[in-house]
């Protein structure tokens, strides 16, 4: 689909890239230079790098970043051969990057030295623990939470995460789940029993924002997901003044395969920062302490520590970040592209186009959806629209070089849809693909849905 026609020299690839950045519109010129660099990063993390010349197409784009990923985990196995499960070499070193760890058997005390994922400004963290997945750190979490709270209520916004939902109301039992319905005001008021606020980043924006107006002084805990936010997000940094403000202890869970691995994908990796400041309470940094040593040991009974091999050894260091923030920027970019197109192309076909993250729309059926039908829905529409040349795949996850679609269940309704994950694409190019979607998405309705 892409006539590249000649290609451009490094002077024209950066006054190309210059000139998007400054109109808002990537071109295809300025996104293969800036994917370029991505590919001599993670390049330049192999023992002995390979030629990479500038990519020529999205295609190619794709298939280099996950080859060298690839390439990365299999040099990282042989050179630490010897840093294996049961730790019985005295001379590992294990590393991968500018991540160094130390651990025994199982890794049940991995220790990580390395660089944060997160960027927040006044405060810290007591510790981040990590783990093999982001649902294995928010397991922990909770489940780490009984000797702490005995009894407590758990309040969820309308769209938060449903497989959380499902871990709460199925293996949690000291925690009681309450969905929280719109307007707010009077929701944080005290109880009785203890309260914590779970909010995730995969909320809707009108309720993601309603919370942060809201006073929550009372509450006894917040659990933040900030999986949908980029690391050095200014939401992030927001709902922690806001919890600065209120005084309240706060964890952060995150899956790192989305946002910080530069859409590579790179091996599964989950994390719980336990955040304290100078100026909370005595009590709210007790209960934080309190929590990561429980979290500590329920990681290390479940068997949910993380894999070394599974941290980007690109992560962290100068070229990472700008890098990190200019593919987040285009995806949010061409989020709202696809919002705006949406909303004047399938009004009456859109679940919900404003999530607070910004990095996937989900649409409808006028018949019902079932997970099997959003399933064969999702699927098609990725294989119709990839025959016809445009980079979009079914795939279960977002933040990639391309567009994924899979089914979507909003647990708080028990509505079932088809999300649409929005890609780093070049303007131009995104347009002509989300306009594509709008057009497949009219055109088969009356094959989809359960009817």
């Amino acid at each position: 689909m892409l006539d590249l026609g000649h290609t451009p020299d490094v002077d024209e690839r950066r006054t190309f890239a210059e000139s998007s950045i400054k109109s808002g519109m990537e071109t295809i010129e300025a996104y293969l230079e800036r994917k370029h660099r991505e590919i001599r990063l993670l390049n330049d993390c192999l023992r002995s790098p390979r030629q990479v010349p500038c990519p020529r197409s999205v295609d190619e784009v794709i298939k280099t970043k996950f080859q060298l990923a690839a390439a990365l985990r299999a040099e990282h196995e042989l050179q630490d051969w010897n840093a294996t499960e049961t730790a019985w070499s005295a001379t590992a070193r294990p590393a991968s990057g500018p991540f160094v760890f130390s651990y025994d058997y199982q890794r049940a005390d991995l220790n990580v030295s390395g660089p944060s994922f997160y960027e927040l400004g006044r405060g810290g963290t007591t510790e981040t623990i990590y783990t093999a997945s982001g649902m294995a750190a928010i397991s922990a979490l909770l489940l780490a939470s009984a000797p702490i709270f005995a009894g407590a209520d758990i309040l969820a916004l309308p769209g938060s995460y449903g497989e959380t939902l499902e871990l709460i109301e199925r293996l949690v039992p000291n925690l009681r789940l309450v969905a929280l319905k719109l307007p707010l005001p009077g929701a944080f008021a005290p109880a009785s029993a203890p309260r914590i606020l779970l909010l995730d980043s995969c909320a809707a924006a009108g309720a993601f924002e309603a919370v942060l107006r809201c006073d929550g002084s009372s509450l006894d805990l917040l659990v933040f997901d900030t999986t949908c936010f980029a690391g050095r997000s200014g939401r992030i940094r927001r709902v922690l003044r806001w919890a600065r403000r209120s005084g309240i202890p706060v964890v952060m869970v995150r899956s790192h395969n989305k946002l910080d691995s530069l859409g590579a994908e790179y091996g599964r990796l989950g994390s719980a920062a336990f955040v304290s400041g100078s100026e909370e309470a005595a009590e709210a940094r007790s209960t934080v302490e309190r929590l990561a040593a429980e979290t500590r040991n329920a990681v290390r009974l479940l068997g949910g520590a993380a894999l070394p091999a599974h941290f980007p050894p690109y992560a962290g260091g100068k070229s990472y970040w700008p890098l990190t923030k200019r593919r987040v920027a285009a995806i949010l970019r061409n989020g709202r592209h696809a919002a705006r197109l949406f909303t004047r192309e399938l009004a009456s076909l859109s679940a919900e186009l404003h999530f607070t993250h910004g990095l996937y729309v989900t649409l409808r059926a006028r018949q019902p959806f079932n997970e099997p039908s959003a399933r064969q829905a999702a699927e098609a529409m990725s294989r119709d629209l990839s025959e016809e040349g445009y980079p979009i795949r079914h795939a279960g996850s977002f933040g990639f070089d391309f567009a994924a679609t899979e089914w979507f269940h909003d647990a708080t309704t028990d509505r079932y849809s088809v999300r649409v994950a929005v890609p780093d694409l070049p303007t131009e190019l995104w347009n002509d693909l989300a306009a594509a979607i709008a057009r497949w998405w009219r055109s088969k309705q009356s094959e989809l849905g359960d009817g």
